[in-house]
């Protein structure tokens, strides 16, 4: 008022500038104390987005490590404990644990997102329960763990109606840098709340795999027992207390169960129960010591299956999906499954004594495509387990259909719940991780049967070979499902009788769908075609056995197992296996061929050629035959035809010689070949080729020889005629002494020879007792010839004659 008062070009009065100065002072008093306090409110705001950043940081690590019970209901109280870790630079001042309990997750993809999020620290946890209900800490130590445990009943939770809650586990606390309570960690699970027994409870199968990889090598002893040979003794590490198998077997017999089995490990466990040998370093073998182990296990497996259902796989678990893809185009992979198939109830009914279900297959994973549904069903299963990761929904459902889908043919597809399949693939050895992971999976049961009030059946089908720690878990998952009040359990073939839900889908993939990281993994062609030259060699080696289930039994099931589902991800092992297959059976059919020959001599015009067979193996070979090829028949010609066959019979552990005659038309060397066959014409063995050099005979050599023939048949006939007239004079003498015996000597007192027969008693040879003649008499050319040696079985020397 003053300042307006002013007229332009005056200088205010003194007094005048005193008085505005003061009012402008006071009026400007209220302002300042306002611009004096501006900078608390963007240093609480500071503040404020500092707390934000070290909330997201999770400066402090919550663990629960159990949460018991899992399942809670009324009267129960709620224990969990674990541990909180200081992971910042700077301690926590007074902390505490506490609990926090959100609204009701409604649907299975609202526990997907929350189990994604569990350790963030922003999120709707509900206020905490608080009051003595919590754990506190004066301090924590940066890089200090410290214990917690928290107990709180149920009513005080304030569980309404049923469901699926989120429960957070929380530490609030202070530090230097940001001196306020704040949630500096946190770790979210689940509390499935179904205190009543519901209406139509979910009837829940779950497979237990009894699955290991391969143990057995197609090689056995050459004893009477075949006594095994196994690659490794890792089968005896699995099955000792506290061994994978072991651990799988103890915790599933407490479970109702469908219990579902490789008979390859039925097999070779019960191998291990007798004599056994492991492969060492190169050629080695070392004797097996852990029979006792196996029979243990064996014996504690068949108590455990009695009454229980059990699905046989095909022996050795074959990788239908690799057949499938890659194998169908090689002759004869069809009926490697087929064989495995047939001998899987035999193999489970011998072992464990109770008759298996060999109706279903199960590919890997569940993932199916029309070529191995076809595949699948193509050895009599008429049920294949899939997941519902492969047979997606594209319907209108709003709830989680049953598991039988019938998807043409006559087969039925048993769709096992894809969340609760895959729930304990990860690393479960940390008891914070299991814990998570079981309330997780009791979290998607409970609200798999909340989505509707119609009555489904469920599988769940976990991996092949959990590890010792996922089958913990799944074992306590499954025992607080089926002590729970939303679950019961059921078997699988009951579970493949199922009424379909129309609207489920039953339209299997195309192989476009199937999974490439599975497809990455499968048995390539040359696996399959390597297993068709091995089974061809095979067939040809049986025929010509005595006993052939001796070889054909111990390669079939290795030919089995060189298409197990095992090899997946593995394909060196698997390569190598195969290699040791093949090559042993190359090393048996060796164990029959023919000797080596060196050059071969006739002197004349015909003679016979020696050609020697050697069986090495323990059993007799039969139903070969052996043909002798003259490479040059105008020169030396073996028979009328182009080659001569002679059939030969070799006993274990000998050898045979078989001789073909032959005839030298001119003079000079020839190339003979010597083959083994079978009686069905298939070669057999490598050749022998040798040479035979034929030598003429001279006109004077051939009167030679004819003037020594001539010679020794004159004397013979000498001889002949000298024994003739002794023995005429033997009947002489003979009459005359009977007649000097009558009429006494005669009247001179000589003997009845008279003296005119004396030169023929000179010449009679002297007798000895018997009547026979001395050991120095020559040998007669009637007499018997002695044994001639046993043959040599090394190739013939440089030069050799043969029989004429």
């Amino acid at each position: 008022m003053a300042e307006a008062a002013d007229f332009p070009g005056m200088t205010p009065s003194p007094a005048r500038r005193w008085l505005r100065r003061t009012g402008a002072l006071l009026a400007g008093a209220p302002l300042l104390a306002g611009l004096l306090q501006l900078p608390a409110a963007p240093a609480q705001a500071v503040g404020q987005t500092s707390a934000k950043e070290a909330s997201d940081a999770g400066t402090v690590a919550v663990t629960v490590d159990s949460l018991s019970p899992a399942a809670p209901s009324d009267g129960d109280t709620l224990t969990v404990s674990g541990t909180v870790t200081n992971n910042g630079k700077q301690a926590v001042t007074d902390a505490h644990v506490g609990l926090r309990v959100g609204s009701a997750l409604t649907t299975r993809s609202a526990i997907d997102s929350a189990a994604k999020n569990a350790d963030a620290l922003s999120g709707n946890d509900g206020s905490e329960v608080g009051g003595k209900y919590v754990t506190e800490f004066a301090k924590l130590t940066p890089g200090v763990s410290e214990h917690f445990s928290i107990s709180v009943p149920v009513d005080k939770l304030d569980l309404d109606e049923d469901g699926v809650y989120p429960l957070g586990v929380s530490l609030e606390g202070e530090t230097s840098a940001q001196p306020w309570e704040q949630v500096l960690g946190v770790q979210r699970t689940f509390l499935p709340w179904q205190p009543e027994e519901a209406d139509t409870p979910t009837r829940t199968t779950v497979l237990w795999p009894l699955v290991s990889t391969v143990h057995m090598s197609a090689e056995t002893g050459s004893n009477a027992q075949q006594t095994p040979v196994f690659l490794n003794d890792d089968l005896a590490k699995e099955l000792s207390p506290g061994g994978r198998l072991e651990q799988l077997l103890s915790l599933g017999r407490e479970l109702d169960v469908t219990w579902v089995i490789d008979p390859d490990l039925l097999a070779s466990v019960d191998a291990m129960t007798g004599s056994y040998r492991v492969r060492g370093d190169g050629d080695t073998t070392t004797a097996g010591t852990h029979q006792a182990v196996a029979k243990q296990w064996l014996d504690n497996l068949q108590d455990a299956v009695l009454g229980k259902e059990v699905v046989a796989l095909p022996f050795a678990d074959p990788d239908l999906a690799s057949l499938a893809h890659n194998g169908t185009g090689v002759a004869g992979s069809l009926s490697q499954l087929k064989a495995a198939t047939d001998v899987a109830a035999t193999t489970v009914e011998t072992v464990l004594h109770v008759t298996p279900n060999t109706d279903f297959a199960w590919p890997v994973d569940g993932a199916v495509d029309p070529s191995i549904v076809k595949v699948a069903t193509s050895a009599g299963a008429d049920k294949v387990i899939a997941r519902s990761d492969s047979l997606t929904e594209d319907g209108d459902l709003t709830y989680t259909p049953s598991a039988a889908r019938p998807i043409g043919g006559g087969t039925t597809a048993v769709v096992a719940d894809e969340r609760l399949s895959t729930a304990f693939k990860g690393d479960l050895t940390k008891a914070s991780t299991a814990t998570l992971t079981v309330q997780e999976f009791l979290a998607q049961s409970l609200a798999l049967n909340l989505q509707t009030g119609k009555q489904r059946s469920v599988v769940v089908a976990p991996q092949r070979m959990p590890t010792a720690s996922q089958a913990r878990s799944l074992a306590e998952a499954v025992t607080t499902l089926q002590g729970g009040t939303w679950s019961q359990s059921q078997q699988l073939a009951a579970a493949a009788k199922a009424k379909p839900d129309p609207g489920a889908t039953t339209k299997v993939p195309s192989s476009s769908a199937y999974p490439s990281s599975l497809r990455k993994q499968e048995l390539p062609r040359s696996a399959f075609e390597q297993i068709a030259y091995t089974q061809d060699k095979l067939d040809n080696f049986k025929v010509i056995l005595a006993n052939e289930a001796r070889v054909v039994t111990p390669f079939g099931r290795a030919m089995n197992r060189e298409m197990s589902t095992s090899w997946r991800g593995r394909s060196t092992a698997a390569g190598s296996f195969r290699q040791g297959v093949q090559a042993y059976l190359d090393t048996l059919t060796g164990q029959v061929k023919l000797i080596d020959k060196s050059e071969t001599k006739l002197s004349g015009r015909s003679a016979t050629i020696p050609v020697t067979v050697q069986n090495n193996l323990v059993q007799g070979v039969d139903h070969l035959v052996l043909r002798l090829t003259s490479k040059n028949p105008t020169r030396l010609e073996i028979s009328d035809e182009a080659y001569a066959e002679q059939r030969v019979t070799v006993s274990g552990g000998h050898t045979t010689t078989v001789k073909f005659t032959t005839s030298a038309k001119v003079n000079g060397q020839t190339t003979v070949v010597a083959q083994l066959y079978t009686e069905d014409g298939q070669k057999y063995g490598e050749e022998v080729a040798f040479d035979v050099r034929v030598t003429e005979i001279t006109a004077t050599v051939m009167l030679v020889i004819g003037g020594g023939v001539l010679l020794l048949v004159l004397a013979g006939f000498r001889m002949y005629t000298q024994r003739k007239r002794a023995a005429a004079r033997e009947a002489q003498e003979t009459d005359e002494t009977e007649e000097d015996g009558e009429d006494g000597a005669d009247e001179a007192g000589e003997p009845a020879d008279g003296p005119e027969n004396a030169g023929d008693r000179e010449n009679r040879p002297e007798k000895e007792s018997g009547g026979r003649a001395g050991a120095a008499d020559p040998e007669q050319p009637s007499d018997e010839t002695p044994d001639t040696a046993v043959e040599s079985a090394d190739p013939s020397g440089t030069g050799e004659r043969v029989d004429r």
